[in-house]
């Protein structure tokens, strides 16, 4: 059992309220979920959709064609009605559109009335047309009932019963005009219980399990979302939480805080990051811990706002002037946002420099469900040296001389006598600014070349998936993930094929326990998959290992892979 539902319309139209409250429901009935959004960066307006899949197996992409479409206003049937199946359902209120279709595939129902007439407010015709979908597919209201009472709780006890009897009658209603809605015959789930989530969620989530204290932002989509969450959680967690009036402020806030002694974050997309390069260079020269969430969105400067693309990964891994190590995680599921953002703050603090965590739009928009999270597989340690610390100490050194280059990170005001100093000058163990070539040599080495090689034990060899001894291999990074594993099982049947996918980017894995560079040399046809125009990651395997990729699929119209689309492409090659 797979299918999608997409539910289309004008911004303002409630779209993200429908296709938010279908997912939950969904999800909370044990089935797999896969959500995404395409929308306009129009406050009202514009086309927009909310696409959900829904399965009995594990979904980790979205369709082109689609099974179930409703349509909030005209432009959507004009838009989508090609993409749905023969056999699939169009569902929309004729009255509000004034323009009647026919045909097996288009249901009728009158959602703007039914609200007026039951729930006597015409703004509930959102909650009828949820309540209409449960009724095509016979999945009873008990699950939509209780998300009502919760989100209307503030309201009232006749907005709630309102709203209940509103999705009641959208369901009978659709259940009573579909003739061939059995066709469906969707399978009960097995009960599991499922989390739903999105990346910027799992963003958030993983900072606050990672000790994170502190983090300072400046709106700006999509990494505003990861904002939003952690504010939400502040008071209970104990976080300061500071808008700030701009980029620089933020992450010049968020380094003070570091130094400061607490664990801290920042995070926004390209045009963003781009105002904090001259504070990561702070953090570089000054040792401070600092992690940064980098949320891609197309380019250059204001670009497409709202939509998605894998643009940046040469901007962040460049950034910033001078050398210093830095390292970049981009993960290809919230699962493993969760666990890398704490893999991020762990090695920020141990090795005293700048951690990336690198996502767009689609992976941080996009929700998908998973049984559960290993808190087994956190890492939390206190690399902070405080004054029991450096008891017996007669002297301290911020920036001493060590054979991996990490030296004691004290914290101002709990260090006892000692004085802790820092600075954005080259400077000598102690901190204070020099001129001298040979300091400067011995704090290069300290900083760079002693702590990188250190680095790259810490990153894990990118996760190979499908036959072990391929004839093709797809490799990806990021959020192109779960799009080429459903095409490596699709493929599988009949061909030798395998999916190699990055999301520990830099430094590279060493390749003692798996040598990923002779495995794609022993492959047929080895094919790069990238959101960009210019195959940037393909660029960087190349200059950082010697392979080259010969064939590249690169999508750059701010949109992600659809399973369709990508297949399209894949087959051109075979």
């Amino acid at each position: 059992m797979d299918y999608t539902l997409r539910v289309g319309g004008e911004a303002g139209q409630g779209l993200q309220t429908i296709g938010g409250a279908l997912a939950k429901i969904f999800s909370r009935k044990g089935y797999y979920v896969f959500t995404h959004q395409d929308y306009m960066s129009r406050i009202r307006g514009g086309h927009n959709f909310y696409q959900v899949r829904f399965s009995d197996r594990k979904v980790l992409a979205s369709k082109e064609i689609v099974d179930i479409l409703l349509a909030l206003d005209l432009n959507t049937i004009e838009i989508h009605k090609n993409s749905v199946k023969e056999e699939g359902f169009i569902l929309y209120d004729s009255e509000s559109m004034k323009k009647k279709f026919e045909g097996a595939q288009f249901i009728d129902i009158p959602f703007r009335k039914i609200a007026f007439d039951v729930g006597k407010n015409s703004v509930m015709a959102n909650t009828v047309a949820t309540g209409s979908v449960l009724g095509l597919l016979d999945l009873g209201l008990d699950v939509l009932n209780d998300i009502l009472k919760m989100t209307f709780r503030g309201k009232g006890e006749e907005i709630i019963e309102k709203n209940i009897a509103c999705a009641e009658a959208g369901y009978n209603y659709a259940h009573s005009n579909c003739p061939r809605c059995e066709a469906f015959g969707i399978p009960e789930p097995d009960g599991k219980k499922l989390l739903l989530i999105d990346g910027v969620q799992a963003i958030g989530m993983g900072a606050l399990v990672s000790g994170c204290k502190f983090y300072s932002a400046y709106p700006m989509s999509p990494s505003t979302g990861i904002l939003n969450y952690l504010a939400s959680r502040a008071e209970e967690y104990g976080l300061v939480i500071e808008q700030a009036e701009d980029e620089i402020s933020a992450i010049n806030m968020t380094i003070g805080a570091s130094f400061a002694g607490v664990r801290a974050m920042t995070g926004s997309s390209g045009g963003g990051f781009a105002l904090m390069v001259e504070g990561l260079s702070l953090a570089g020269i000054t040792e401070t811990p600092l992690v940064v969430a980098e949320m891609q969105r197309p380019g250059p400067a204001t670009g497409l706002p709202t939509r998605t693309e894998q643009g940046d990964l040469l901007f962040v891994l460049y950034a910033g002037h001078g050398e210093f190590p830095r390292v970049i995680f981009e993960p290809g599921t919230p699962e493993q946002a969760f666990y890398l953002t704490n893999k991020a703050f762990e090695l920020s603090e141990k090795y005293q420099i700048p951690v990336f965590i690198q996502s767009d739009q689609y992976l941080g928009e996009s929700e998908w469900t998973f049984e559960n999270f290993d808190f087994e597989r956190l890492v939390y340690n206190d690399y902070r040296v405080r004054e029991k610390d450096l008891e017996g100490v007669e002297e301290y050194k911020r920036y001493k001389y060590s054979d991996t280059g990490v030296s004691p990170l004290a914290v101002p005001g709990e260090a006892g006598k000692h004085l802790v100093v820092a600075d954005s000058d080259e400077h000598d163990e102690e901190g204070h600014i020099i001129e001298d070539s040979e300091t400067r040599i011995k704090m290069v080495q300290k900083r760079l070349l002693k702590k990188l090689p250190l680095i790259k034990k810490e990153i894990e060899a990118p996760l190979l998936y499908g036959d072990p001894s391929p004839e093709i291999v797809l490799v990806g990074h990021g959020s192109t993930y779960g799009v080429i594993k459903e095409i490596v099982d699709i493929y599988s049947k009949d061909r030798k094929i395998a999916m190699m996918h990055f999301s520990q980017i830099y430094p590279l894995p060493e390749q003692d326990g798996f040598d990923y560079i002779e495995f794609l040399k022993n492959a047929g046809l080895v094919i790069s998959i990238e959101n960009n125009a210019s195959g940037q990651f393909a660029k960087f395997i190349r200059a950082e290992t010697g392979f080259e990729f010969t064939h590249q699929i690169l999508k750059y119209d701010g949109r992600p892979f659809t399973i369709e689309n990508l297949k399209e492409e894949v087959d051109a090659y075979l």
